[in-house]
């Protein structure tokens, strides 16, 4: 693809990762639970809380993948940066997917969360490729962290939002794996520790807005 072709593909995704319209290469997960309980309001309004957080996570990561294709050095490392990208996609379009089915939204602040999220992409990967996949390495292991929670505190009969989630949870395992795979350096422990205050942050907001 040309250069051009490239950018007209990016811009794409970032506006359908900011403002919806995500398109998912693979089938949304599906229950072997009974999908026809009904949640009382209060169990969809905490579902959609947590949802929505995953979705914030992924409208990061696409921001991080984007941006550290861009400053990459070796091909083969871009390739790995698009194929795990394209799988955080898959996530995107489901998390937005399973909004709407619980009557909610994306967070109001995902313009935000993707400005911030490409900043930092970019800045790791302008450190080098080790120090970049360490960061991809580092967030997918507190992305799984977090999707592990989230499958403690999933209402138990959201059996459709838990499908989702533990493949993602599985996803974001490959993805680390690979990096590390790829040569990714471990994070300095101060670096891990900013990294985990952000995501607080982030999913404080993400829950409720």
């Amino acid at each position: 693809m040309s250069p051009t072709d490239r950018l007209i593909i990016e811009f794409d995704t970032a506006l359908r990762s900011v403002f919806g319209g995500a398109n998912s290469r693979r089938p949304i997960p599906t229950s072997t639970g009974n999908s026809t309980v009904e949640l009382d309001a209060a169990e969809r309004k905490h579902a959609a809380g947590l949802m929505r957080v995953n979705h914030v996570g992924e409208v990061c990561a696409q921001a991080l993948y984007q941006s550290q294709k861009l400053v990459a050095r070796n091909a083969e490392i871009q390739k790995m940066l698009n194929h795990s990208g394209r799988e955080e996609m898959d996530h995107l379009a489901w998390c937005e997917t399973r909004l709407q089915e619980l009557g909610s939204h994306t967070s109001f602040l995902n313009p935000f969360w993707y400005a911030g999220s490409f900043a930092i992409g970019l800045a790791a990967g302008l450190a080098g490729d080790k120090w970049s996949l360490g960061f991809v390495a580092e967030t997918e292991k507190q992305v799984e962290s977090h999707l592990e929670s989230h499958l403690e505190k999933l209402p138990k009969e959201d059996h459709q939002s838990r499908a989702i989630v533990d493949q993602m949870r599985i996803d974001e395992i490959e993805h680390g794996q690979a990096a590390l795979q790829a040569g990714g350096a471990a994070l300095p422990k101060p670096i891990q520790e900013i990294m985990q205050l952000m995501s607080k942050v982030m999913t404080s907001g993400a829950y409720r807005i």
